[in-house]
């Protein structure tokens, strides 16, 4: 007999909206399940029941019914909800209560959705692992000794476990893909430009963007419709969309811009994962090798990160409080002169410029998302900030460049690990051309067929 967890992002939400699933039955099933299970996985690092039930309340006393009526979902903790605790992963954050929420909370409570709570991020989202001060490791539902990525390794994490059918996340060199391959999840990186809030647009870099983690291809593509209509658009310049060739074109490489700085090693079953997609577009799709070979590319996105880890608002007395991975990168961010930086921001451009180019002949390219399986927990150096960059670079190679060149990017689950986790790839595609995404991974989510869940699915 299935479960409410069993359900669909989509499913769900039509249920609601057709009154043949009960809202509170829905709201009270995940808050009992996340109550079961998230001191194991580490999912929250706030939970809210009262607020959701109110919520809830409220939600059944309106006269419209947004698409997202009554699901649940919960907000990263990056994203400040008024009157409850956003602490940004952070210690020096760890009292602090927001009188305002933010944009994106504001239009996801617009869709009718119901947050649950906060789902756990690193501090500050600076890194591509859940471990922070200011709660308990995010822990992967396939294996409780491993990591669930990052940034957004709480929302992941959520999903995976069934605590949640969807989150939204945030991306700023792969904090949506990184947990999603991690825990075996879908997520979207979105165009820059594509989403009203979080667009990318919206910062000197423009590498951070929001977008979706869900269950499956339909969910993402479900969920990234509603979040694009949840304002209009304020800026011109967002790209249009890319209408589907009658047969489309895609590129595969292993090929990482940081080959020529950071040593890298993919593992054999994420190289597994690559052919045996190749082989399965190869079907749907014309395929071939895609020949690239960036160059200079680490020191431009070393200069990126830390400076936008210089705008942390965390000053003086308060650094005491940060982790040493982050006091590293505010130092360093802040140590740069506005010529580094706008250097780096003009290298930044030609990258992009370059990329696009490269792959002019190709609707996607196929990628690896991690080069490495799921790490340990304590596994990056909590000490060493230089050591601990570098691991988060041999980790994950192949997704910071997707923001520096604004394109879209999805991360879907196609095999199984020899030790029994799912294994994903990433496609990538043009400037607004999320729809070949979505068609490409579809393919292989139907020739993959289903996946199994981790053992917490199964649990109470």
């Amino acid at each position: 007999m299935s479960a409410i967890h069993d359900i669909s992002a989509r499913g769900l939400a039509r249920q609601l909206n057709q009154r043949s699933a009960s809202p509170r039955i829905v709201t009270e099933h995940y808050l009992r399940r996340i109550a079961s299970h998230n001191d194991t996985v580490g999912a929250f690092v706030e939970v809210t029941p009262d607020a959701a039930l109110a919520r809830l309340d409220t939600v059944l006393r309106e006269a419209t019914r947004g698409p997202l009526w009554a699901v649940p979902f919960a907000d990263k903790d990056l994203s400040a909800r008024a009157g409850i605790a956003t602490r940004y992963g952070s210690a020096a954050f760890r009292s602090y209560v927001p009188d305002a929420s933010d944009p994106l909370v504001t239009a996801l409570d617009a869709t009718g959705g119901v947050s649950l709570g906060k789902t756990a991020t690193p501090e500050f989202g600076m890194t591509g692992y859940t471990e922070s001060a200011v709660s308990a490791p995010t822990r992967n539902p396939w294996n409780l000794a491993t990591g669930a990525g990052g940034s957004s390794g709480g929302a992941a994490a959520a999903v995976a476990a069934g605590l949640l059918p969807w989150a939204p996340g945030s991306d700023g060199g792969g904090s949506i893909r990184i947990p999603a391959a991690t825990v075996g999840v879908v997520g979207l990186k979105p165009s820059r430009g594509r989403m009203p809030f979080g667009s990318g647009l919206d910062s000197a870099d423009g590498l951070a963007v929001s977008g979706p983690l869900a269950r499956s291809v339909g969910d993402i593509r479900f969920l990234y419709g509603v979040m694009r209509s949840l304002a209009p658009l304020p800026y011109a310049v967002a790209a249009p969309e890319v209408p589907l060739p009658t047969t489309l074109r895609v590129g595969v490489t292993t090929v990482s811009p940081w080959d020529d700085d950071t040593e890298i090693t993919l593992d054999a079953d994420a190289a597994a994962a690559v052919a045996w997609a190749a082989d399965v577009l190869a079907g749907a799709a014309d395929v071939s090798e895609a020949r690239w070979q960036p160059v200079g590319y680490a020191d431009l996105f070393r200069t990126l990160w830390r400076s936008s880890a210089a705008r942390i608002p965390v000053h003086g007395a308060d650094l005491a409080n940060v982790e040493p991975i982050t006091r590293w990168l505010i130092d360093e961010g802040r140590a740069l002169s506005s010529e580094d930086v706008l250097s780096a921001l003009a290298a930044a451009r030609v990258f992009e410029k370059q990329t696009i180019g490269a792959f002019r002949d190709y609707d996607a390219v196929l990628t690896p998302v991690i080069a490495q399986s799921p790490r340990p927990i304590g596994w990056f150096d909590a000490e060493d900030a230089e050591k601990n960059f570098t691991q988060q670079v041999q980790y994950a190679p192949y997704t910071s460049w997707v923001n520096v060149a604004g394109l879209p990017a999805i991360s879907v689950p196609v095999t199984m690990s020899a030790t029994g986790q799912p294994v994903s790839v990433q496609l990538v595609g043009h400037p607004g051309g999320e729809e070949a995404l979505f068609a490409l991974a579809e393919v292989l989510e139907q020739a993959r067929g289903p996946l199994p869940h981790p053992p917490l699915w199964y649990e109470g």
